[in-house]
């Protein structure tokens, strides 16, 4: 079946190949010039985190996410996000945009302030799910920063390969299908991704004050993962005892929405013991063991832009799966934007590869197995004795991860020929090199090593490094009076908002429960 896919996609012409369509959304934290988390709030200069379409907060009112556009080859998508990072550095002032995924220094979770979004009862409503966050797990949690890749293929694609398949589905449930036929080979393999691009090996020591934890030391404000690549995705980051009763099934539409749904409107006792107000403010939207579906962490999502108001899991139930968000990457700190070409290109060939590989459905035992060989990956992948299970077997990560490679060489050579290029096949050949030279995990240590520093003052010399480059290229005229322009725009918008509300919050919070 596998080979069927692959003959079939080779079969097609260049004129059938429409490429991808991509977009990034990457977090950082607003840091002091001491590498302290930021007290400030979001910069005014930036426009409203609430309704500007390239410029908003996650957890923290410290923790930026910049959004690229819906972007139609790797160079665009880059060129934009750099633009974004650009604009940002210039009124960042005497702070910097923090470089790595494990935040900078800080004092316990009164330090790391929760992001705001004006009076409007959308914007209490994003509060209130992250005062939630707060209750439930603690805000130091909510301090670590990633990158999320968003990649789609056209429709002119998918028609052409739905008639290649011979399905007679509409389009939105053959695209949701094979969406899902995508999650579930992403999930099989995505410990090749923690190997490769996983940078988060250590942590600042603020990090896990009063956490017991198995960590080494690396100096003494400084912990390290001997063998991790990701502390990030490990035990220290995002985790959740509540959802690992979950048993969220990716294998098709209908049970991913449905076991979402239950998670939704099923209460957990400890969360009901905190209530949902203290006083007269909301400290948590519900009870249940998801207060919305983005409170579920997974290494990949299934996703469907929403309107204003909308769940996301009524968008996809209603118009089905628009793209994949792969959610696993640790911020490059190498990079001024915290992504690099290579890993891109690399990330869609992976994507399609397990698009067009045999997918049969995950049971319970498997699903376990899968868990399994990411964590282990997460925690010891620089391990040069590390085996990983597959198909029944115990076999070195490095045999595997030399195979993964191997079996996507036709693949690369295939999309190279159509665009006359060499694009693919060097995004490979960076990743065999990456494994023979050092992941990018031992490159952090060893930089860290060399230059005598510990996480912070490394990071914040990257930090700083990355800032004068940006501050120096600067942006065209023309680019700097679009973004001027939607600082503008997204103000205004917010002010329409709260003008319109008329509804008081706690009505809204039970119409949009009830929906």
């Amino acid at each position: 079946m596998a080979e069927s896919r692959h003959s079939l996609f080779r079969a097609l012409s260049r004129s059938q190949w429409s490429g991808f369509l991509k977009g990034v959304e990457k977090e950082g934290l607003r840091v002091d010039r001491n590498g302290f988390i930021a007290q400030t709030p979001h910069p005014e200069a930036l426009g409203s985190a609430l309704t500007h379409p390239r410029i908003t907060t996650d957890y923290s009112e410290a923790l930026l996410e910049l959004i690229t556009p819906v972007c139609d080859s790797t160079d665009a998508m880059l060129a934009s996000l750099r633009d974004i990072h650009a604009f940002v550095q210039q009124h960042l002032g005497d702070e910097v945009f923090w470089a790595a995924s494990m935040p900078c220094e800080l004092d316990g979770d009164e330090s790391i302030p929760i992001a705001r979004y004006g009076r409007s009862n959308i914007g209490q409503l994003k509060h209130v799910y992250r005062q939630g966050l707060a209750v439930r797990y603690g805000r130091i949690m909510q301090s670590i920063a990633g990158a999320h890749y968003n990649l789609s293929l056209p429709d002119s694609f998918w028609q052409h390969w739905q008639s290649v398949l011979g399905d007679q589905q509409s389009l939105r449930d053959f695209k949701s299908e094979q969406y899902f036929w995508l999650i579930r080979n992403f999930r099989r393999r995505s410990w090749l991704l923690m190997l490769l691009f996983g940078a988060s090996p250590a942590l600042d020591a603020s990090f896990v004050a009063g956490v017991k934890h198995s960590l080494s030391r690396f100096d003494d404000r400084t912990w390290q993962g001997d063998t991790a690549t990701s502390l990030r995705m490990g035990d220290l980051g995002y985790h959740n005892n509540a959802q690992a009763s979950l048993n969220i099934c990716f294998n098709e539409l209908a049970t991913y929405t449905g076991t979402l749904d239950r998670a939704i409107h099923t209460t957990w006792p400890p969360y009901e013991a905190i209530g949902t107000r203290r006083g007269d403010q909301f400290i948590q939207i519900n009870t249940s063991i998801l207060q919305i579906e983005n409170e579920y962490y997974s290494a990949v999502r299934p996703k469907r832009t929403t309107e204003r108001g909308e769940k996301p899991i009524q968008a996809l139930d209603a118009r089905g799966v628009e793209y994949i968000e792969v959610r696993c990457l640790d911020l490059d700190p190498f990079s001024p934007v915290g992504v690099n070409r290579a890993q891109i290109d690399f990330l869609d060939l992976f994507l399609l590869d397990c698009l067009l590989s045999d997918s049969p459905r995950i049971g319970d035992a498997e699903c376990d197995r899968l868990d399994d060989n990411y964590k282990s990956v997460v925690a010891q992948g620089r391990d040069p004795s590390l085996t990983l299970c597959q198909g029944g077997h115990r076999t070195p990560v490095s045999d595997l991860a030399k195979a993964l490679l191997d079996r996507l060489e036709p693949l690369a050579e295939q999309l190279d020929g159509w665009e006359s290029g060499q694009r693919y096949r060097a995004a490979l050949a960076a990743q065999s090199e990456s494994l023979a030279a050092g992941v990018p995990s031992q490159r952090v240590l060893d930089a860290m090593a060399d230059s005598g520093l510990g996480h912070r003052d490394w990071v914040m010399a990257q930090s700083q490094a990355h800032q004068r480059q940006l501050r120096e290229e600067g942006l065209s005229a023309v680019t700097q009076a679009e973004f001027d322009a939607m600082v503008r725009a997204s103000m205004a918008e917010q002010e329409a908002l709260e003008a319109s509300d008329t509804e008081p919050f706690d009505q809204f919070l039970a119409h949009y429960l009830a929906s």
